[in-house]
């Protein structure tokens, strides 16, 4: 393929329009279900369960570099407060959307609070407490409202009224997708505001971001909080879906899954986190038959991953950061 060059000769590489791969993959999600079965379009709904888990993962891992390994009691918050409420009280399930949101949110900042300062191994052991203590919480029945381990029956299809019901493998597809459209474009505006730059600035030396005048405990514990809350909206997507939620569904074994989409993919990558997410969702049903390998798998890729490309299939290309510039942008 010919190349331009300029006077000195030097190669020019042909760039391609960054809207292009957008579109293209915007064109494929709209096509795919009206050639597939329901069982495929189950399939690719559960993809973009794990999509939205690992973006909302990523916020915490990816951006401040913070190991959590706790993120499956946020999406269980989300959840148990989805199917708690409208069971109980007839809350519509879209209603219930950002409630079970904030909820997570909510937990999030009370259990991270007095946690945040802690670093590394610590971190990610007490996150572990964390995820395991709301799990055997759901799994105790306290005041006699998550069910115990058989969990919470009887969740409503999310409706407006009588005009909008989502009841349909095909709804469901489009509802995931559409929130995993908007949390994309949500995230990527914050890795380009102010706070995107004062969480790499945390990533990469805390203790200059902290002598630089950035309020490191502050930015944080928002990572964890805008995390713990999209984590809830994607636990709210998967009771209705299910119609049931049960402590089995949010053990350790989810949180590894979600630290493994970001790893595998690229940490503060979400085209990364996407590629991370397909191979964790679609990987046990292209090879069913060899599922009891499974985390052998997961486990060789990880190692080869770390080995080979310890930026993930798709690294995210970090400009610099300039601590001047940020400070500028606060007004100080």
């Amino acid at each position: 393929m010919p190349v331009n060059t300029n006077s000195t000769g030097s190669a020019r590489t042909l760039s391609v329009p960054r809207w292009i791969m957008p579109m293209l993959a915007g064109a494929i999600l709209l096509i795919y279900p009206f050639l597939v079965s329901d069982y495929y379009i189950d399939i690719a709904f559960y993809f973009g369960i794990y999509a939205l888990l690992g973006l909302s993962l990523n916020i915490v891992l990816g951006e401040v570099g913070l190991f959590d390994l706790g993120h499956a009691g946020f999406y269980a918050i989300g959840a148990y407060v989805t199917a708690i409420l409208n069971t109980r009280y007839g809350i519509p399930i879209f209603v219930l959307l950002p409630v079970s949101g904030l909820a997570a949110a909510l937990f999030a900042y009370i259990v991270c609070s007095p946690i945040i300062h802690l670093k590394g191994d610590y971190l990610c052991i007490v996150t572990i407490g964390v995820g395991e203590i709301v799990r055997i919480a759901l799994i105790n029945n306290p005041f006699d409202l998550t069910g115990g381990p058989n969990g919470v029956f009887g969740i409503d299809f999310p409706r407006i009224g009588e005009l909008l019901v989502i009841d349909s493998s095909l709804e469901y597809y489009f509802l995931i997708w559409a929130v995993v459209g908007l949390s994309i474009i949500g995230l990527i505006s914050l890795q380009n505001s102010r706070i995107g730059r004062a969480w790499n600035c945390i990533r990469e030396d805390g203790i200059a971001a902290s002598a630089s005048g950035i309020d490191v405990r502050y930015y944080k514990l928002l990572a964890f909080v805008l995390g713990a809350g999209l984590a809830g909206i994607a636990g709210n997507i998967y009771a209705s879906k299910l119609m049931c939620v049960s402590p089995e569904s949010f053990s350790f074994w989810e949180s590894c899954l979600m630290f493994c989409i970001v790893l595998i993919g690229g940490m503060g990558s979400i085209p990364g986190v996407l590629i991370g997410a397909a191979f964790i969702s679609l990987f046990p049903e292209i090879f069913r038959p060899f599922a009891m390998y499974r985390m052998l798998v997961f486990g060789s890729v990880m190692i080869l991953m770390m080995m080979f490309r310890p930026g993930g299939f798709w690294p995210r290309k970090r400009g610099g950061v300039s601590y001047r510039s940020l400070m500028e942008d606060s007004g100080d």
